[in-house]
């Protein structure tokens, strides 16, 4: 079995979950090929001795990879998906933050997850991305053109607010005057959006959240599209340009730049380990408190 590694190193929380993972792989026979900056800082602090072998930094992974296992919380994640992209190489997270929704393996219990993944008892779940195209073209969209939570666009360098002229199929909605304007997938819906007022959905839902940031206009709300509907988004504002974001990945874009977004034709597969729901995460993580039934 060869699994590939990727994470963030917080050194209060991370060195034994790093430890744990290494120590448990290689008990177990896995050949585990790390992110190359990854096992550049653990050779630095001193984490890992032996040799192992590394992927680039700005590379696919191919099918003889079972997995990656991504180390942090879920913003790792959304980095790690750069390194799937259309590859159909499914994604783990082993949480080392907080508050988590894709991060499904928690450091109290990694030894026996990781077992259902060397008994490869797991399914897993497929997530839809965001693919954005630009006009005039823009460089920064070339090749990490897609999003796993969400396409923002935002306010740049000023207290002004801008305005989002959206259409939906061609078809003109609305023009928000606001901070910024996110599209979210059901995965992002309980990132950015929800922090906006926006919805949850669940992973499986075939929708889109279109939440504007902070309207001028109180009546402008979120609303949930199919998620077959392809947005185009015009921006204008007091300055030049404007943020757009890609996940973490942020670009600044000319004022009557013409964002079209949609679905991409292929999605990112999560590794769904027994007993680790959505559900469940949604009860301990965020309405109800500590699921009090496990």
């Amino acid at each position: 079995m060869k699994i590939a590694i990727y994470g963030q190193y917080y050194q209060n929380s991370t060195e034994p979950i790093i430890k744990d993972i290494f120590a448990f792989f290689n008990s177990n026979n896995v050949e585990m090929v790390i992110e190359e900056n990854f096992l550049n800082m653990l050779y630095e602090k001193q984490l890992v001795k032996k040799d192992y072998k590394t992927f680039p930094s700005n590379s696919a992974l191919d099918n003889s990879f079972e997995m990656l296992i991504s180390i942090g919380g879920d913003g790792t994640i959304l980095r790690a998906a750069a390194f799937v992209r259309n590859s159909g190489v499914p994604l783990l997270g082993i949480n080392a933050g907080r508050l988590g929704f894709l991060a499904k393996v928690q450091k109290e219990n990694i030894d026996i997850l990781l077992q259902y993944v060397i008994n490869q008892n797991y399914t897993t779940s497929e997530r839809t991305l965001l693919g954005l195209t630009c006009e005039p073209y823009n460089e920064a969209f070339k090749e990490l053109n897609f999003a796993m939570n969400e396409v923002t666009v935002s306010r740049k360098d000023t207290t002004s607010m801008i305005t989002v002229e959206t259409y939906l199929n061609n078809e003109y909605l609305n023009s928000y005057w606001a901070d910024g304007l996110i599209i979210s997938t059901p995965t992002g819906s309980t990132g950015y959006s929800l922090s906006c007022g926006g919805p949850i959905l669940t992973p499986d839902v075939k929708s889109l959240v279109i939440t504007p940031i902070a309207p001028h206009n109180l009546t402008a709300r979120p609303l949930v599209i199919p998620d077959d509907t392809e947005i185009m988004l015009r921006v204008t504002g007091r300055e030049d340009q404007y943020l757009v974001s890609l996940d973490s990945r942020i670009s600044s874009v000319q004022n009557e730049s013409v964002l079209k977004i949609k679905k991409t034709d292929y999605k990112i597969k999560m590794v769904e380990i027994p007993g680790e729901t959505f559900l469940k995460t949604l009860r301990n993580k965020l309405l109800w408190g500590e699921d009090k039934r496990n």
